[in-house]
């Protein structure tokens, strides 16, 4: 946790949330395609921002999870970003993609692999909830069943939440 932060309150499975949301460094990844990206190519949605690897077990774990939260609020307001920091590159990622049956996650990855030093995360998975504006809401370091009702309220307020 940042030095000085304490969350607000915690959420479901143990999801931190900030009180004001936290401004988020400038962070660089790629699509599938290899096309260059920012976390501002989102502003204007909230995002689900998951750090993962597929040599994490963890995060394997979950990520059906993330796949089927996608497909229940994936839309214009949300969407879930997967971002893989896996030193193989996409194809490791299309490759699991397809292996577990993943249908509704784009394919992101971290060339750079600076994700987890850029937002202060110590290990995977950890996963970001960020506003329609780009700041972080709240975070949670580990594993979790995003799919379940108390996920989905806590990311259903958050869509809901567009600013003026």
């Amino acid at each position: 946790m940042a030095a000085g932060k304490v969350p607000k309150s915690v959420g479901p499975q143990g999801f931190l949330i900030w009180e004001p949301p936290r401004t988020l460094p400038e962070l660089a990844f790629e699509d599938e395609d290899g096309r260059p990206l920012t976390l501002a190519d989102f502003k204007g949605k909230a995002i689900l921002l998951n750090i993962w690897a597929t040599w994490c077990l963890p995060c394997r774990e979950e990520m059906p999870t993330l796949d089927s939260l996608q497909a229940q609020l994936g839309g214009e307001q949300f969407e879930v970003v997967a971002l893989s920091v896996d030193h193989s590159g996409i194809s490791v990622v299309e490759k699991f993609y397809r292996k577990t049956g993943i249908q509704h996650l784009r394919r992101y990855i971290d060339p750079s692999t600076l994700a987890t030093s850029t937002l202060g995360i110590e290990g995977v998975p950890t996963t970001l909830l960020i506003d329609h504006d780009g700041r972080e809401i709240g975070r949670l370091v580990g594993a979790a069943e995003w799919d379940s009702p108390a996920m989905v309220d806590l990311m259903t307020r958050a869509i809901s939440e567009v600013p003026d």
